[in-house]
Parts: structure tokens; C-alpha cells; sequence
């Protein structure tokens, strides 16, 4: 099962891509309420970042260990959790039709269940997932439009 949803922000990609690969400063600023505890075990930048964090969702905490590579640095980041959770995120940042905006796009690959059990995760994972992204997206958007013009560096958004 795949996830994802998809915003067009008000900021250059060079921007919008460094605060998502930073895990120390600004990717913590763009997490929906249902994440929490987002720690760096390694690295903290990019490729070669480890971190865990939780997630409520659904009136349950699941917790994640993630590694982080860049398999075009600058333009997709993924972060792939180890088992049990075993899912793929991919964030993918693209130039817009003028270049000072971008196209982003967040989107998770899940296991499936097969059957009746399987048909009801999936229906009630995507409604989940795809309201937390598009607030993630828009905590991003917020980030790096009110950073873009204040350079002492991204706001603070609790």
C-alpha cells in the first residue's frame, strides 16, 4: 500500500530540501501533533542519519527506528524503518514552473494484509496518513516561507 500526498510551497527547493533532511532543527519544526520524541541516534544531516520517534495514531503509540539515505541528494530523501515496522517514506522535492517554489511530495509504502482485516487497514491507513502529510506539508510550507525571509533561520512552530 502506498500513501502520499503532494503541495506546491512558496520556497526555493535548495530551502525546502534542507529542512527536511535536517533532523536536528528543522525537520522537527514540520511534524504533525501525532509524532513525538524525535531523537538523532547518528548523524543528523542526510544520508547516514539514524533516528527513532513516536507515533499516536489511531489511540496508538508506535514507535520507529528510521535510516535516512539520499538517493538523489538534494532532490529524494527516504527514510526506511527496521522491522516490525518495515514501511518506506520518500520525501521528494522538486523545482516548481519558475523555480523559486517547489513540489513536494510525502509518500509511504506500508506492508499489506491481505482479506477483510487487510481492506479495512488500508481504507482507514490512508485516510490517517494523508491527513497528517497534508499538515506536515503545510507545517513546512510555514517553515520555509517565514524563513525564506528571515535568515537567522527557520521559526520555532510548537
Amino acid at each position: 500500500m502506498i500513501v502520499s500526498a503532494s503541495a506546491r510551497i512558496d520556497a526555493p527547493p535548495d530551502r525546502v530540501y534542507g529542512i527536511i533532511a535536517d533532523y536536528r532543527n528543522g525537520h522537527p519544526q514540520i511534524l504533525p501533533k501525532q509524532f513525538s520524541k524525535l531523537c538523532v541516534d547518528a548523524g543528523g544531516y542526510g544520508a547516514g542519519t539514524v533516528i527513532r520517534f513516536s507515533v499516536v495514531a489511531m489511540g496508538r503509540k508506535t514507535d520507529f527506528r528510521a535510516v535516512v539515505s539520499e538517493p538523489q541528494p538534494g532532490r529524494v530523501l527516504v527514510e526506511r524503518n527496521d522491522p516490525p515496522n518495515a514501511s518506506v517514506t520518500t520525501f521528494t522535492v522538486d523545482p516548481g514552473p519558475t523555480g523559486r517554489e517547489s513540489d513536494v511530495t510525502i509518500s509511504t509504502e506500508l506492508p499489506d494484509r491481505a482479506g477483510l482485516l487487510g481492506a479495512i487497514e488500508r481504507f482507514v491507513t490512508k485516510r490517517v496518513l494523508s491527513g497528517m502529510y497534508k499538515d506536515e506539508l503545510a507545517l513546512l510550507a510555514a517553515v520555509a516561507t517565514a524563513s525564506a525571509t528571515d535568515r537567522r533561520g527557520p521559526p520555532v512552530i510548537r
